[in-house]
């Protein structure tokens, strides 16, 4: 069994509620897995813009998504209202790796695992470039401790 179904809400220290909407639904009626990407993007965004002073349109440096995951468990579906939550696994220089957990509304265990690695580059030369410290910071709120961060697959 994957260590991330293991996972519960107190392993996350970030929150965002999002209502699902129609349209979020595919032909199964349940929420589409592309949709749970849009939902990582969210959070991660929402952190680095309220927390971490990150400006989407000039900030000098953006990040690039490198590589992404995600492990489902549990359908979800309109209408329903999910709870992202969110930590750090990894925290480099220039490069940070996500942990977002999808819950049900007061749901402990998740619907669903996932994020994905940003490199920070420079937004004109996209050169990977150390994080600004004002980021580093905010992101360091996140960090989750490394016992608890699942072991990579073999």
């Amino acid at each position: 069994m994957s260590q991330l179904k293991q996972r519960r809400r107190k392993d996350y220290t970030y929150f965002l509620s999002y209502r699902t909407r129609w349209g979020d639904n595919d032909q199964y009626m349940h929420v589409n897995n592309a949709v749970y990407y849009l939902w990582f993007d969210s959070i991660v965004n929402t952190y680095l813009i309220e927390k971490c002073g990150q400006a989407p349109a000039t900030s000098p440096l953006i990040g690039l998504v490198i590589s992404s995951f995600c492990e489902f468990f549990a359908p979800l579906s309109f209408p329903e209202v999910v709870e992202l939550g969110l930590r750090v696994n990894k925290l480099g220089s220039s490069s940070v790796t996500y942990e977002v957990g999808v819950f049900s509304e007061g749901r402990d265990e998740p619907a669903a695992v996932g994020g994905y690695t940003h490199v920070f580059v420079e937004r004109v030369g996209r050169k990977s470039t150390p994080m600004a410290e004002t980021t580093r910071a905010g992101l360091n709120k996140l960090l989750a401790a490394p016992s608890s961060t699942p072991a990579p697959k073999l």
